[in-house]
């Protein structure tokens, strides 16, 4: 609860000090022509009294403390109000299903993989805007592009592997994601496709040429990724999806490769927009202060109490 505080005038401690010589060389003159036996009575019951001792001092020492200003310093960052504005496309087709794209743990499907890898991304990207869609058969926006990175990796969490149908719409869930960044003013805006099979032609009503000329109008630089075998997906799609819109096809046969996929990609649109530091001070004066004045206040009524003067 105390770390962290410190006192914006320290120097006002040194008040301790004036007080203390004064308790010692300003003695009360007491009107001993009027009431010759009340300097003795007074001075035997005060020095007697620890309790009006301790209360006595207990609020000078915290008066000085709440002028002293005990402060402390709570650092917060506001959210960049420009920055990258990237659309994740993740497949969660059938194809998705299948298990030993991580050597380190066969019974893992693809997607599952490919969840925990994103999430990474995510929580690596801190200054940018972040939305996701999902695709199989048809497409949809699980996420508007947002900056709190926990909120999108919980709704990431939350896809299953056939929620978009079984099949493979790619030149629509392509074109989802433009729409997913249309909106935006950013400067730079970026696609991240990545998929595992080839698009099914009977289910994908958007044609290829169509979603490209749509990503080049709104300035989106795809970067497809295809994961698997080399023979699952369509490696001459996710080229000419790249080179058409600005980007850069990957391919990725095993988890770790993907990784190196996702970090290239980080660096190659790496943001240099830096979120506004701020400081809020908050100040506890008024603690010591309010112990101060219930210790005086008692002080006071004790002493009235017992009939001094």
């Amino acid at each position: 609860m105390f770390d962290g505080i410190y006192f914006e005038f320290p120097k006002i401690s040194l008040l301790i000090i004036i007080f203390i010589l004064c308790a010692i060389f300003c003695k009360m003159k007491l009107p001993s022509i009027y009431f010759p036996n009340t300097s003795g009575f007074l001075k035997s019951s005060v020095s007697a009294s620890k309790t009006l001792f301790f209360l006595k001092w207990l609020g000078i020492v915290m008066m000085i403390i709440a002028l002293m200003s005990p402060v402390k310093d709570e650092p917060y960052e506001l959210e960049p109000k420009e920055g990258y504005e990237i659309a994740l496309i993740l497949d969660a087709s059938e194809s998705m299903k299948a298990e030993g794209f991580d050597v380190q743990n066969h019974y893992l499907t693809r997607f599952d993989v490919v969840k925990e890898i994103v999430g990474e991304f995510i929580k690596e990207r801190k200054n940018d805007n972040i939305g996701l869609v999902v695709f199989g058969a048809f497409s949809f926006i699980a996420s508007p592009p947002t900056y709190d990175a926990d909120i999108l990796n919980k709704i990431l969490s939350q896809l299953y592997i056939g929620m978009a149908g079984k099949y493979t719409a790619l030149n629509t869930s392509l074109a989802q994601g433009v729409n997913l960044l249309q909106m935006s003013d950013s400067k730079t805006k970026i696609a991240i496709l990545l998929t595992d099979g080839y698009s099914t032609k009977e289910i994908d009503k958007i044609p290829l040429d169509v979603a490209i000329e749509m990503a080049k109008k709104e300035g989106v630089k795809v970067y497809p990724i295809g994961i698997g075998m080399p023979h699952e997906y369509n490696r001459d799609v996710l080229i000419e999806i790249a080179e058409k819109s600005g980007g850069v096809a990957f391919s990725a046969s095993n988890a770790n490769e993907l990784k190196e996929v996702y970090k290239r990609i980080d660096k190659l649109e790496k943001s240099e927009i830096r979120g506004e530091s701020f400081t809020h001070v908050n100040y506890y004066y008024h603690f010591p202060l309010f112990i101060a004045l219930i210790s005086l206040m008692l002080y006071i009524y004790l002493r009235n109490k017992r009939g001094y003067a």
